[in-house]
């Protein structure tokens, strides 16, 4: 029996950014506020969020100076604290119910502020250099309201034959919905990999080497996906990650086809909420006017910024001649042509054009430095004319291979297991397909969010206690519907599995888990 379509909404939540650098000064507190939602709240609302947030951050450094607070669990409300850049602290605050507080892991929350923060360095850069652009805080606002909102609305256009790679919208009305303990068997801010042989694996390096080369001297790096899943990357880890994130979400074949909207490797389930899109615009539109005339800033100072809004909805297309296209950053002067993107790279801290090319299921994403190209616009279209020259026939042969070796959408699945292997060290995941997650009961997904829960908390623990945190645990629990729920935690890799149906033996479980990863793990949680 699968699980029946609940969503997990939470009814009094508050999100926010601010600057213990600003509003110091009395009457001018509401200076720190970087961002808030909802954000028609009254002021006082505001400051007595704000205010709790900072006393916790002040009270927990007075035990933990080194430590950044991380969870507060009051008895009312739990506080999820994200340190994004120094002294500017994301917190969402979420009040408890006797039916939603086992629902969700806080992990999970923290990893949506992370990744929200991360995605906006990738479009705009830092806060805090943006800060210092411009002190009033106007430019940094205009950029984060509009950025947060389209995050939380991510999920609001998409096919209803779509629902085994989607989960519900984030933001229904001035409604939040989480990630809940239907995603217990995903994992945030992670990248999936494509299995290839040796043979297409020599083509991708090929094709990797010709993609470099038809930069000439110009320094370039690249990714390759196929489908949703990752291919090859010549870039820092967590700049992989994050331009993973926005591929899956806007750039691939399934994010531009129909409309659809997929960021399947985040959020997985079988539920969807189908609210207007006129609803969450209407509150937006009304809560950010709302918020510039509570600063004092008018609708026409904030336009003179030039807000980009790179997650809106429906702005990439698939061009004639192969590449993507988008008008979210402007057109040049005179000119109907789009301007290319740009997006800013972790690792190096240097702005880069942002060139993807779609072949069927293939997508390329050339990357080159702002720097490096004199004259802009001219000479990225010229590194796009020595790609189709050079590397055409390359991206044929690429993608008839990675296409051959496809086992589907469910190539990943195990007969019998439904399960999450965790690479902590390459940053990367695989998971059970959504289809057959979605078949585990309500029980058998609570308990696997519980021991996780136990197992987040652990990691927590070696972290505060300078031990660690890679410390191999195991632990097995027969849930209330009898099925084995079991985490597995060895030298930086994490499996866990339900097993339902299964025998009752304590045996059993631990049999099931070694054929499991002396079959698909490598024996990495192999007893010998």
């Amino acid at each position: 029996m699968g699980l029946a379509s609940v969503n997990t909404v939470i009814e009094d939540m508050q999100i926010c950014i601010f600057d213990l650098r600003r509003g110091q000064e009395e009457g001018r507190e509401l200076d720190k506020i970087l961002f808030f939602f909802p954000a028609d709240s009254p002021s006082s609302k505001k400051l007595s969020v704000i205010g709790l947030g900072e006393g916790l951050i002040a009270f927990t450094r007075i035990f933990s100076p080194e430590a950044a607070c991380e969870v507060i669990e009051a008895e009312r409300h739990s506080h999820v604290f994200y340190e994004a850049e120094p002294d500017i602290w994301m917190v969402m605050m979420i009040e408890k119910s006797v039916e939603s507080e086992a629902t969700w892991r806080i992990d999970a929350l923290r990893e949506i502020l992370q990744e929200v923060h991360s995605l906006f360095m990738m479009f705009h850069g830092s806060i805090r250099a943006m800060l210092e652009n411009e002190p009033t805080g106007g430019l940094v606002r205009s950029h984060l309201y509009p950025f947060i909102m389209d995050y939380l609305s991510a999920f609001q256009e998409r096919s209803p034959l779509d629902l085994e790679h989607c989960c519900s919208d984030f933001l229904v009305g001035k409604k939040l919905h989480l990630p809940s303990f239907r995603d217990c068997l995903t994992r945030r801010r992670t990248v999936q990999m494509l299995t290839v042989g040796r043979e297409a694996a020599i083509e991708v390096q090929l094709l990797v080497r010709i993609l470099e080369s038809c930069a000439g001297t110009t320094p370039c790096h690249s990714l390759i996906l196929f489908q949703d899943l990752l291919v090859s990357t010549t870039i820092s880890a967590d700049d992989t990650i994050n331009l993973f994130a926005y591929s899956v979400l806007r750039l691939t074949p399934r994010a531009l086809s129909s409309g659809v909207s997929s960021w399947s490797y985040l959020l997985k389930g079988n539920t969807v909420s189908h609210i207007a899109a006129a609803s969450t615009l209407a509150h937006y539109g009304s809560a950010s006017e709302h918020l510039f005339h509570s600063h004092g800033n008018s609708p026409g100072q904030d336009s003179s910024y030039n807000v980009k809004r790179p997650l809106w909805h429906d702005k990439w297309s698939k061009g004639k001649d192969g590449f993507l296209v988008t008008d979210v950053w402007g057109r040049e002067m005179d000119s109907m042509i789009s301007a290319t993107p740009t997006i800013w790279l972790q690792e190096t801290e240097e702005k880069v054009y942002l060139c993807a090319y779609q072949y069927r299921g293939l997508t390329l994403i050339i990357l080159i430095p702002v720097s490096s190209i004199s004259n802009g616009e001219q000479g990225v279209s010229l590194l796009k004319r020595q790609v189709l020259e050079n590397a055409s026939l390359k991206i044929l042969k690429v993608e008839e291979k990675l296409s051959k070796g496809w086992g589907g959408e469910n190539a990943y699945h195990v007969k019998g297991y439904r399960y999450l292997l965790v690479d902590d060290d390459r940053n990367t995941s695989r998971a059970s397909p959504p289809v057959k997650a979605s078949t585990l009961t309500k029980e058998s997904l609570l308990a696997m969010s519980k021991l996780r829960e136990e197992v987040d908390l652990e990691k927590r623990r070696g972290k505060l206690d300078s031990t660690d945190h890679k410390k191999n645990l195991e632990i097995c629990i027969r849930a209330k519907n009898n099925a084995w729920v079991i985490a597995h935690t060895m030298r930086g890799k994490e499996l866990y599995m339900v097993l339902e149906k299964a025998n009752e033996t304590l045996l059993y479980a631990s049999d099931a888990v070694e054929k499991f990863s002396n079959g698909y793990c490598g024996g990495t949680f192999s007893l010998d």
